[in-house]
């Protein structure tokens, strides 16, 4: 087993919101990939296709449920996860914890999307 996961769902109320936060902050493209035969909107973060990396996507489709008191997902936060801590409020987040150092394993931050998850970021810097 290479990776603990291998895919990821972030549930929605409202995929367009959802897809337009997570594009700003992550500086990066949600493709759609639309469920017509599950009633889902469904975007997905990019990913490797040669199954070494993690994949996930956005979900709006009846019985998911953001949450803040779930599992934490931490998304990749670039190479100085700043940066895109510095758009969650302007995009309608909310910072829970800012960017915090944890020493040799780098440096992290939670926030509360537009959906309502709890999210974190992790980075290197």
């Amino acid at each position: 087993m290479k990776n603990a996961i291998n895919w990821f769902e972030i549930p929605v109320t409202n995929y367009e919101r959802a897809k337009e936060f997570y594009s700003t902050i992550l500086n990066t493209e949600i493709i759609d990939h639309h469920m017509p035969e599950m009633n889902a909107k469904y975007g997905m973060f990019p990913h490797d296709n040669d199954n070494n990396g993690v994949g996930g996507g956005l979900i709006e489709m009846e019985g998911q449920k953001p949450t803040t008191d779930g599992p934490t997902i931490y998304l990749n936060g670039g190479e100085d996860l700043s940066i895109a801590l510095a758009k969650v409020e302007t995009t309608g987040g909310k910072i829970m914890m800012p960017k915090t150092d944890i020493g040799e394993n780098g440096f992290m931050a939670q926030f509360i999307d537009t959906e309502g998850n709890r999210i974190a970021l992790h980075s290197w810097m």
